[in-house]
């Protein structure tokens, strides 16, 4: 019997249900939404059982409420290819006034949601989920706290057990739960299959238009090769003429990466605007990510001993793994990951911004000391441009890093913390 691992996301569902009457879980497929949604759940219904699929559907065409029949929380996975199934739950959500009443999780954005008559406003709450961070799947020693970073401490204590050979494999395997108890080639392999299964099929789920695979490939490995960049669609197509010796259009990479949105295999990164001292602009884009860092090795067609021989190619790679942990962690504090840039290249590649208005400003660097001084240096300067007469201090400026034994703070108040060493 497979043992569950506990995830981030299981407390934070938890104090979803007790405070609304559903529910939907979204996120990539394979992260593991199903699994948490059932430790929860009371009665299930599986929409997309091969054997019942048809039936399901018909069902929630003609009387979607006996679906909705079983112990709450009931959960209803993959509701989205019976859109019907929406309103059905917002009428019984209403009906029954009661709260913690269905969990519905999906993998992608519903095709078709003209059927979708009301927002699911004051029924439904919103949770995303993302795969496996360090800490959930037991590489993290979990000894140092994001959330006590807020608290601004004066000494930080952290170990972390990760050299840069496994570091490298983490980053190619991913946290994909089916990947996590595996080893060496069989635990590479997940990744590979799942870049595969969006390219052959999918990314077709999202909007229904048969796309070719080659130039999904081609559009996932510029994205790729474009980690932690705020280039717009017309460099994507610049760049895939240089190195793939072709043509695409812009409305066409609009088109296949807004599919890649749709069923959660990219995730950008939204600019923060904070009140600065000067009149720098600040540039809006948003930072291109994919949503773990395995999918873009996967889609370069390499793996950890490429990365060993190509440091540059691993700090970007890394950087993406950073950005996923930290939306974990951000999330169950109730916050969010944002990235900064100015016109003058300024820039931090993380922000972490609580809704209470406290934030933290993170540099991503795989290790090394001069990496580590340069990450310091970036914080200490943006810092410096802040107008604290309008907006708080930052709670904490932080070079996290890949490699490393130690988390600890310096001199001038920046924290180096191991990413083999963070928790929420």
């Amino acid at each position: 019997m497979k043992i569950y691992r506990k995830r981030i996301a299981d407390e934070l569902l938890k104090r979803k249900l007790a405070g609304k009457g559903a529910v939907l879980v979204e996120g990539a497929k394979w992260c593991g939404k199903t699994t948490t949604a059932e430790q929860c759940a009371s009665s299930i219904i599986y929409m997309d059982d091969p054997e019942k699929r048809d039936q399901n559907i018909n069902m929630a065409n003609i009387k979607p409420k006996k679906l909705l029949e079983g112990d709450v929380p009931r959960l209803i996975d993959e509701w989205q290819i019976a859109t019907k199934l929406w309103d059905a739950v917002r009428f019984e959500v209403d009906h029954r006034d009661s709260l913690g009443q269905f969990i519905l999780t999906g993998s992608a954005v519903p095709v078709d949601d003209e059927e979708i008559i009301h927002s699911g406003t004051g029924r439904f709450s919103w949770l995303t989920m993302r795969p496996m961070s360090l800490y959930e799947s037991g590489e993290s020693t979990g000894t140092v706290s994001l959330a006590e970073l807020f608290k601004s401490p004066e000494e930080i204590e952290g170990t972390a057990e990760l050299d840069l050979d496994r570091l490298a494999f983490l980053v190619c395997r991913g946290g994909w739960p089916q990947a996590v108890d595996l080893a060496g080639d069989v635990a590479l392999d997940q990744a590979k299959d799942y870049y595969t299964d969006v390219v052959r099929s999918d990314i077709n789920r999202a909007d229904g238009i048969s796309k070719a695979p080659e130039r999904v490939e081609r559009i996932m490995r510029s994205y790729a090769r474009n980690q932690g960049t705020q280039i717009p669609y017309t460099t994507i197509v610049e760049d895939i003429e240089a190195n793939d010796g072709t043509t695409v259009d812009q409305e066409t990479v609009a088109l296949y990466i807004e599919a890649l949105r749709k069923i959660f295999v990219v995730e950008d990164v939204h600019a923060w605007n904070p009140n600065l001292r000067s009149k720098t602009a600040i540039r809006t884009g948003n930072t291109r990510y994919y949503v773990d860092p395995s999918i873009a090795v996967a889609a370069l067609g390499i793996g950890p001993e490429d990365l060993i021989d190509d440091l540059k190619t691993f700090g970007f790679l890394f950087e993406t793994m950073g950005i996923r942990d930290l939306r974990v962690f951000a999330d169950a504090l109730d916050g969010e990951v944002l990235h900064y840039r100015d016109k003058s290249g300024l820039e931090c590649d993380a922000v972490v911004h609580l809704r209470n208005g406290r934030y933290g400003l993170v540099e991503i660097k795989l290790g090394g000391e001069k990496l580590i001084e340069e990450g310091a240096a970036t914080l200490l300067k943006l810092a410096k441009k802040i107008n604290t007469d309008k907006m708080k201090e930052p709670s904490f400026l932080m070079v996290l890093t890949g490699t490393g034994d130690y988390a600890y703070r310096r001199e001038d108040g920046v924290y180096v913390v191991p990413v083999g060493s963070l928790k929420d």
